[in-house]
C-alpha cells in the first residue's frame, strides 16, 4: 500500500477546490505528508490570448467539447515533472515517459461507478492519481487513444453515481477523500475505518445520555452503557443499517 499518494486535478474551475481541500482531515493529511494535492488550471495549458479550452463539436449538436490540446499538455507536464511544453501531435507520440504507479482518470457519467472497493484498491496500487474534471458535452474522444499510444497509460473513466453532474470537480473531491482514508496513518488508527469495523451504517450515540425535546425523552440504549464490549460488538453487528 502506498505510504503517500499524489493527486493531480485538471480543471477549468480551480477555485472550486480551495475550501474543501484546505479543511479537516484532507488538510491534516497534507500536513502529515501522506497526500499531496495539485490543482492544475487547464487554461494555463492553452495557446492564444483567449485561453480557450473548449470548442463546438464536429458534426453539430448542442453544447461545447473540451479540447484535447490543453489536457495532453497538462498531463505531459505532470508526467515529466517539469514545466509545460507546447507539443505537436508528432512530438507527443514520440515522447518517452518513465512508467510509474500512476492512474489517469476521466470523470464522466458514462464511466464505471466508483465504490469502496475501488477506493481501497487505488490506495494500494497507485502513488499518483491524475484526474480530469470533465465539463460541457464531454472531452475530445481522441484523448484515450493519444494517452495510450504516447504514454502507455490507459485512461480510466469513472462516475461517482447513477446521475449526471455539471462537472468533474465534485467527483474529484469525492475520490481524493475516499482513497486518502485508506492510506495508513491518515485516520490515525486503522480501526477508524468503518468498513474495517462493522461495515457502513452502524448506529452511533454520544452524550447526553438522555436528550429531552418537546417534553419527550430520547435515551441511549442501555446496552451501550453496560461496559460489556463483547455484547456491544455483537449488538452493533446485528443492528447495523442495511
Amino acid at each position: 500500500m502506498s505510504s503517500k499518494i499524489i493527486f493531480d486535478i485538471l480543471t477549468i474551475f480551480p477555485e472550486a477546490f480551495e475550501s474543501y481541500l484546505n479543511a479537516s482531515m484532507i488538510k491534516r493529511g497534507q500536513a502529515k505528508k501522506l497526500i499531496d494535492i495539485h490543482v492544475h488550471n487547464l487554461r494555463k495549458f492553452t495557446a492564444g490570448k483567449h485561453k480557450k479550452v473548449d470548442d463546438r463539436p464536429y458534426g453539430g449538436g448542442p453544447g461545447m467539447v473540451l479540447k484535447i490540446e490543453p489536457i495532453v499538455r497538462a498531463i505531459d507536464s505532470i508526467l515529466r515533472n517539469s514545466k509545460s511544453k507546447t507539443l505537436n501531435s508528432k512530438q507527443i507520440l514520440n515522447s518517452k515517459f518513465k512508467k510509474s504507479k500512476t492512474l489517469i482518470i476521466l470523470f464522466t457519467a458514462a464511466g464505471k461507478q466508483f465504490n469502496a472497493t475501488m477506493a481501497s484498491d487505488f490506495a494500494k496500487k497507485y502513488d499518483r492519481i491524475i484526474m480530469i474534471a470533465g465539463h460541457y458535452e464531454g472531452v475530445d474522444e481522441r484523448l484515450a487513444r493519444v494517452l495510450l499510444q504516447a504514454t502507455s497509460y490507459k485512461l480510466q473513466t469513472i462516475s461517482i453515481g447513477p446521475y449526471v453532474l455539471t462537472g468533474g470537480e465534485l467527483p474529484a473531491m469525492v475520490l481524493v477523500d475516499a482513497v486518502s482514508r485508506h492510506i495508513p496513518g491518515f485516520l490515525g488508527k486503522e480501526a477508524s475505518l468503518e468498513e474495517k469495523r462493522y461495515g457502513v451504517g452502524v448506529p452511533a450515540y454520544t452524550r447526553p445520555e438522555v436528550f429531552i425535546y418537546c417534553g419527550k425523552k430520547y435515551s441511549v440504549p442501555k446496552l451501550l452503557l453496560s461496559g460489556n464490549h463483547a455484547i456491544i460488538e455483537k449488538w452493533r453487528r446485528k443492528t447495523k443499517k442495511k
